[in-house]
């Protein structure tokens, strides 16, 4: 059935917003050849996204200097102002952009483990807000948080976790009261693995599982291009796989016993020491026999994922993976191919500590626009 005239209009307007968010500013006649509309059709378009205040005229094409189409035409960048903010156990982060993704402004706070309940929100919050002041943005539209444990799928909630400060809980609800914004919350692992398709290690695959590998072990699961959360959103909690010669076996309550006992930061640490090491200095070290014994124990949970899932691809993140480097990835993929009969890659993180705080970006961008567009159409 044919679309009616209103849900076309819809459908081109979105793709020539799609088209100036990824292509930058265009003239009309480059609009017309990109999106196979005619030049009437075009330039009804352009008149309406300039009345809706989201397209303004921002130079003029080079190569044409003469009639309307010399003019380029540019998405309204001030349009919507964004946060993306990595919350984690013991400091907090956040950047300002623009509806384009550009940076204007950010900033960082460490929150110790002295800082009571009440006080550690009020210096994220008091944190945003500065940051927000000094990027010249008058107020935010979306603000996305990417933090440590489970999402619930039904409420986009942060689950309560014995493992998590209690401030984490009620930062979220604090933002969502004294900012006329839209407060998003996702696993930090989960937005990770977001920027990594879209910008880092993984922009060439459609299939992958990034593992995280910091003070908490976690993956995220990437499939047909698309994050996949699992029924009550804890796909990915590779921390709780039991793995024989551990403590004992994980239970609802701790992951002690399981693959998190092998890979978190504190068993890292305790490895190095092993090895004769500072654990400042183990990963940068290119210590071969301590990197030979880490890439071991991360190819036991490398392989069950391989087992289960075939990505094809697993992306080492967070701080052990971005400093372990190609180094460590390489050991990995050497150690998995003896554990499995499928192939799978092994690649270090692209984005580094970035990657959390650059996927909340995204989400917070792409919901954005979705409001200020209309959510894309089927088919686009």
């Amino acid at each position: 059935m044919a679309a009616s005239p209103s849900t076309a209009r819809a459908i081109n307007d979105r793709f020539a917003l799609r088209l100036l968010q990824d292509e930058g500013p265009l003239t009309a006649t480059q609009l017309k050849t990109l999106t196979g509309l005619s030049r009437p059709t075009v330039a009804d378009l352009v008149e309406r996204l300039q009345g809706s205040g989201l397209v303004h005229v921002v130079g003029e094409s080079g190569a044409e200097r003469r009639g309307p189409n010399a003019k380029l035409y540019g998405l309204v960048a001030d349009r919507a102002h964004l946060a993306a903010l990595d919350v984690r156990t013991s400091s907090v982060s956040v950047t300002v952009a623009d509806l384009l993704g550009t940076t204007l402004a950010e900033a960082s706070v460490p929150v110790g483990d002295d800082s009571g309940t009440g006080s550690a929100v009020e210096k994220a919050v008091t944190l945003l807000e500065r940051t927000v002041k000094e990027a010249g943005a008058d107020r935010l539209h979306t603000v996305a948080v990417g933090a440590p444990g489970l999402i619930d799928p039904a409420t986009g909630e942060l689950r309560d976790s014995s493992g998590l400060p209690a401030w984490h809980r009620r930062f979220v609800g604090v933002l969502q009261e004294r900012l006329p914004a839209h407060v998003l919350v996702e696993n930090e692992t989960n937005l990770a693995a977001l920027a990594e398709l879209r910008e880092g290690a993984a922009h060439d695959r459609e299939d992958f599982v990034l593992l995280w590998l910091g003070q908490g072990v976690g993956a995220a699961v990437v499939l047909g291009g698309r994050l996949r959360r699992g029924a009550s959103g804890g796909a990915g909690e590779i921390g709780f796989l039991p793995v024989p010669g551990t403590s004992g076996l994980p239970s609802a309550t701790g992951c002690d016993g399981g693959f998190h006992e092998l890979a978190c930061a504190a068993a890292v640490e305790t490895l190095a020491a092993a090895h004769g090491l500072a654990p400042s200095e183990a990963l940068a070290s290119a210590h071969a026999p301590f990197l030979d014994a880490l890439a071991r124990r991360l190819a036991v949970g490398a392989a069950a994922i391989a087992s289960v899932l075939d990505p094809g691809c697993v992306v080492l993140a967070g701080e052990t993976g971005h400093q372990g480097g190609p180094a460590l990835a390489a050991r990995v993929e050497s150690e998995l191919a003896a554990l499995s009969p499928l192939r799978t890659e092994v690649r270090p993180t692209a984005l580094g500590d970035a990657a959390v705080r650059r996927g909340a970006l995204l989400l917070a961008r792409d919901t954005a626009q979705d409001a200020l567009f209309g959510p894309p159409a089927r088919g686009l």
